[in-house]
Formats: structure tokens, C-alpha cells, sequence
């Protein structure tokens, strides 16, 4: 599980410029996703618990994210193996998980920018929407993309890439390949469970 943050760790907390591009379809939910984290990021500043953060930004993760997707291709070929009700407990965890990840790591507000590049390319039918985050201290950027499909909810991200080319599914999907077997996933609940808790207990942070 040591690699699962990879991704959202180099995330840096951000903040959308005032002279922001006007979003196309597909960059809405990464928008409202960076929004989300801005003012969870401000409430973590201003002393607000880690639950009552959690509790704000899950809804729009949970909208911006199509998680079914997301989670069915974090698991990988098993998925179709796994009870129906296991499932359910693995999207359950899996969405906390994710809520918890992202309030541990956009923890405070450092002065970071976004940039949501003009350019958007085409991965078959969905499309890659591109951003840039900029450290307030002037260091080099950090380039995190988004693959986002028209699904029936909408535009939703069904990935991140890390540099524009790290997998964040692909991460998930190595560290969570030893802890599936055909038909249970029961090591995975415990696990995501587990690590959701050291998260929201600080340990995690």
C-alpha cells in the first residue's frame, strides 16, 4: 500500500488564478475538484477536523470522479470475480479511502496556483485535460493531467496522470494486485480500511 498516495502526494495544495481560462465540458469536474480542495485546504488552516473536511469534500469527489469506473480498472481483471456484495464494500472503502487521501495531503493553503492549460488531447473517446501546478515559492511547476469520459453522469475523471504520464489506476492497480485473489477481496477492504483510519487519525499525514 506504500505507493497508493503517490500521486496525490506530489499534488500540491492549489488555488485557481483569478485570470483562470473559461472551462470546456470536460475540464468541469476538474475544476470543481480543485475548488473542493481549495476551500478544504482553508478549513484545515483554520482548525476545522479532519472529519468535518472530509464530510465537505466527499460529495464532490464523489461527482467529479466516475469511482465505479475508477475502482472496477484499480482492481483489474478480478473485479468480475468478486461477490456483488464485496463489491459494494470495496467501493464503500475505496471512496473513503480516496476522501481521505486527498484531505490528509490538501491539508493547508500555501499560496500554490493552478493553471488549466488551453490545450486538451484526445485518448480515444474521452479526453486528457491538462494542469499545471506552481509552488508560490517560484519552484519548478508540477504537471497533473486528468483523463476525464462522457458517461451518463456527465464528464467525470476516470484517472490522474502524474507528470502527464504516471497512472494513478496503474499505482492502485500494482498495489492492490497481492491483496485480491479470484472471488474475495476481503484483504483489500481491510487494507483500505485500515489505511483511511491512520489518515484520519494523522498518522498517515
Amino acid at each position: 500500500m506504500k505507493h497508493l498516495l503517490r500521486s496525490t502526494m506530489l499534488a500540491a495544495a492549489v488555488l485557481l488564478p483569478a485570470a483562470a481560462i473559461a472551462a470546456t465540458p470536460e475540464a468541469v469536474p476538474v475544476q470543481a475538484l480543485n475548488a473542493a480542495l481549495i476551500a478544504s485546504m482553508k478549513a484545515g488552516s483554520a482548525g476545522e477536523s479532519f472529519q468535518s473536511r472530509a464530510a465537505a469534500l466527499a460529495p464532490v469527489v464523489n461527482a467529479s470522479y466516475d469511482m465505479a469506473e475508477v475502482e472496477k480498472n484499480s482492481v483489474g481483471f478480478l473485479w468480475s470475480t468478486i461477490p456483488a456484495a464485496q463489491q459494494e464494500r470495496v467501493a464503500a472503502a475505496f471512496e473513503k479511502f480516496t476522501v481521505a487521501s486527498y484531505v490528509s495531503e490538501f491539508s493547508k493553503y500555501n499560496g500554490e496556483t493552478i493553471t488549466l492549460l488551453p490545450t486538451e488531447k484526445a485518448l480515444g473517446a474521452d479526453k486528457i485535460v491538462e494542469t499545471e501546478i506552481v509552488p508560490a515559492d517560484g519552484s519548478a511547476p508540477t504537471r497533473l493531467d486528468y483523463v476525464v469520459a462522457n458517461g451518463p453522469a456527465g464528464w467525470q475523471i476516470t484517472d490522474v496522470l502524474l507528470n502527464g504520464t504516471i497512472s494513478q489506476v496503474a499505482i492502485h492497480s500494482s498495489d492492490f494486485s497481492s491483496l485480491v485473489t479470484s472471488g474475495n477481496a476481503t484483504q483489500l477492504i481491510a487494507a483500505l480500511e485500515k489505511k483511511t483510519a491512520t489518515l484520519a487519525s494523522g498518522a498517515g499525514s
